[in-house]
């Protein structure tokens, strides 16, 4: 069986050697020594000036939304996992869709002014299958009408937009260090942002508290565990080689797929090579090569489908590219170790599906 992912697992006996640190203490959460370890490791590899790790890749949306004290309408994309969307609503805001386009899958930065109103605060942006938006853009706008800007870089581990990792952007960015991603702490993910608001998102992560006895104000759990973060020490050795695996994957899907169309890289990008999304002529086409690989025990993943402006819960307003997009596109198998041959494989299954 192809999966859409693997999770990529180091040797175990590494995992279970940095696990006995926090089993030799005793000390399995609370911010122990491997979180703390984790975040200055992480912190190092990207260049970025700070991070908070936490137990997923969702509450650094929702710590954001409520640490910045956000109302009313939140502009975003409704091209995104449902948690971006959800994470708006959940934190009592509206969000209110601006299409995307067509070649970058992000957010149209042409189309954001003429959503705002009086009840705007903020712009949330996904940075889509690592593809940065147009950051520049977003910034200006969010400055010319006293916005705040909050990036879902969920896929964007390793991501480097104009020699400057892509956690560095808005005035909070968040990551998913979930199981399916290129780095991962099993469950997890972290959180971003200005240094001024540092020791805010910090508090809010952490129940509130301002040392052992005292709070500043209302927070949740969002601590990373201590086993979580002997995943994320024992895989991240190995990001040179997991990143030079998903390249090649890609890059044989290029190679052997010439003529279907793919997400064009934003200039000035270092790309991860986080998914590699193809987009068809049709959903039925979309859903003939679907069968074809199935049949094969082959499961690509509709990433991702329906377009949010379509959920129950939120106001349904037409997004034409959004809404077409997501019904064409579909993510194939890529991950590390994926073998030359299955890569064959599919390419001539889908090339015999379209013809």
């Amino acid at each position: 069986m192809i999966n859409v992912t693997k999770t990529f697992l180091p040797p175990q006996d590494e995992y279970q050697a940095i696990l006995k640190k926090a089993w030799d203490t005793g000390w399995m959460t609370n911010r122990g020594v491997l979180v703390k370890a984790l975040e200055k490791q992480v912190k190092s590899y990207l260049k970025t000036p700070n991070i908070i790790c936490m137990t997923n890749g969702t509450l650094p949306i929702q710590i954001a939304i409520k640490a910045l004290k956000l109302q009313g309408e939140i502009i975003t994309t409704p091209f995104s996992y449902v948690a971006t969307t959800s994470s708006i609503v959940w934190e009592g805001c509206t969000p209110v869709f601006v299409d995307i386009h067509p070649d970058y899958l992000t957010i149209d930065e042409t189309k954001i002014e003429a959503a705002i109103t009086n009840k705007t605060s903020a712009i949330l942006a996904t940075q889509v299958f690592g593809n940065p938006c147009d950051i520049e853009a977003i910034e200006a706008i969010a400055k010319r009408h006293n916005l705040k800007v909050i990036y879902d870089a969920a896929h964007c581990f390793g991501v480097n937009y104009k020699n400057k990792s892509v956690f560095e952007f808005g005035d909070v960015s968040t990551c998913s260090f979930h199981a399916t991603k290129l780095f991962h702490t099993g469950e997890g993910g972290a959180l971003f942002c200005n240094p001024n608001l540092y020791d805010l998102m910090y508090q809010h992560h952490n129940f509130g508290h301002d040392g052992p006895e005292a709070f500043h104000g209302i927070g949740i759990n969002a601590k990373m565990s201590e086993p979580q973060a002997a995943m994320g020490l024992s895989v991240l050795p190995y990001m040179s080689d997991i990143l030079e695996e998903r390249k090649r994957v890609v890059e044989t899907y290029l190679h052997l797929l010439p003529g279907l169309k793919t997400i064009k890289i934003r200039a000035h990008t270092e790309w991860n090579y986080s998914y590699f999304p193809v987009i068809f002529n049709s959903e039925e086409e979309v859903l003939r090569v679907m069968k074809r690989l199935n049949e094969e025990a082959i499961y690509p993943r509709r990433y991702f489908y329906p377009s949010l402006n379509t959920l129950p819960y939120v106001h349904d307003t037409e997004m034409p590219i959004s809404e077409q997009i997501a019904k064409c596109v579909l993510c194939l198998p890529l991950y590390h170790g994926l073998a030359e041959a299955d890569i064959i494989k599919i390419c001539n299954l889908i090339k015999a599906s379209v013809c």
